[in-house]
């Protein structure tokens, strides 16, 4: 027996409706191919990725997760955290790709077990890929001598493992996509089937039904960022407790839970919109300051993540705009000469940020900062 769906009430089904029609307006906006949404596709990733590695302790930047998703090394972040970014990239990049997967796609525990090597694979003696053997509990955050909950005992991971697969499968297809993704992620973190990495596998698990449910595309559907600011982690935790309880009691009521992943959802489709909204209009007012200060068109890859409040490595420009090594040193060059970028650090950890020249009237509406709308008040 798994912790089941609750019956939803209207406030809920309200929320619900209002996700929808975010949801439906964005969709209209990526309806055509623009060229700044490569950029922001990656940009959105990689606050997924740290926020949900934060939640495990390990902090990076957004800039340093972009950094290793694009093959550079990152400025700030050492070996360890790197090591946990880029799995965490191999995993959401074939969840990413297993949205457009064929119709003969289907959940299994092999795929689960895949998912979950690709993100922890470089912990070999914690036997990535394979199920536990022994008992797992998740400490108390004041005393890890506390148990705040034991996890089912190891020999009731495969058949608890295969109940949640065939419900993925086959299980209340007819409930919201939303809802059936939160659910997914919570019975995977409360059976924690694996050694290490059981909450990013869950919340991986979260993007990927998403993703499946045709809900816009993962980096677009993803609540990884929001789970990982540290006020929402810390109600994430409490939930969690709440809802699953010390131990595997699957008949308690879930609807607390997919509440929260709904207010979630709400507030991570907010930001996303704000975020889409404020790329264009950056993008644009780019555009047309570049065209009245003669500049080729491409300069507008490398002053976008600068006027995002971002910063730009010459081999990430060179990359976007398709160039080679000495035209993007030429471009960037020219944009350190007239302000509108500054040099930051030496040799290998060269990069650039927002110069004082750069026009004004471009970033303000960047460093404006709005408030979220809690959707259940």
């Amino acid at each position: 027996m798994l912790y089941e769906l609750p019956e939803l009430e209207d406030a809920d089904l309200r929320v619900l409706a209002e996700i929808e029609e975010m949801r439906g307006n964005l969709r209209l906006h990526l309806r055509t191919p623009r060229r700044w949404e490569g950029q922001l596709r990656r940009n959105l990733t990689a606050r997924a990725i740290a926020g949900s590695n934060t939640i495990e302790g390990y902090a990076a930047s957004v800039s340093d997760v972009e950094d290793i998703m694009v093959g550079e090394t990152p400025i700030d972040a050492g070996e360890t955290v790197t090591a946990e970014i880029e799995g965490h990239r191999q995993a959401m990049t074939y969840i990413q790709r297993l949205a457009d997967a064929a119709d003969d796609f289907a959940y299994s525990a092999g795929l689960l077990n895949a998912l979950h090597f690709m993100m922890q694979g470089h912990h070999l003696l914690k036997r990535p890929g394979w199920w536990r053997t022994g008992p797992v509990y998740v400490t108390s955050a004041e005393d890890p001598t506390i148990a705040a909950y034991t996890a089912p005992a190891a020999e009731q991971v495969p058949t608890l493992t295969g109940e949640l697969v065939a419900w993925l499968n086959d299980g209340d297809l007819a409930a919201p996509g939303l809802v059936r993704a939160s659910m997914a992620h919570l019975n995977l973190m409360a059976i924690h089937p694996w050694s290490d990495g059981n909450g990013r596998m869950s919340r991986a698990l979260h993007t990927l039904v998403l993703a499946r449910e045709g809900i816009v595309a993962p980096e677009f559907s993803s609540i990884e960022e929001w789970l990982g600011r540290a006020r929402n982690t810390y109600r994430y935790y409490d939930v969690l407790a709440d809802v699953g309880g010390p131990v595997w009691t699957p008949e308690r009521d879930s609807l607390p839970w997919v509440r929260f992943c709904l207010r979630a959802h709400h507030q991570q489709a907010q930001t996303v919109a704000r975020q889409v909204e404020t790329t264009r209009e950056v993008w644009s007012g780019l555009d047309e300051a570049i065209g009245r200060r003669g500049w080729p068109e491409r300069m507008i890859y490398a002053l976008y993540p600068a006027a995002m409040g971002n910063r730009l490595r010459r081999v990430t420009y060179q990359a976007d705009a398709e160039l080679s090594e000495q035209q993007a040193q030429r471009d960037i060059r020219e944009l350190v000469k007239s302000a509108w970028l500054v040099a930051r650090g030496e040799a290998q950890g060269r990069y650039y940020v927002a110069g004082p020249e750069l026009p004004d009237a471009v970033v303000r509406g960047v460093r404006e900062p709005r408030p979220l709308r809690d959707p259940y008040r």
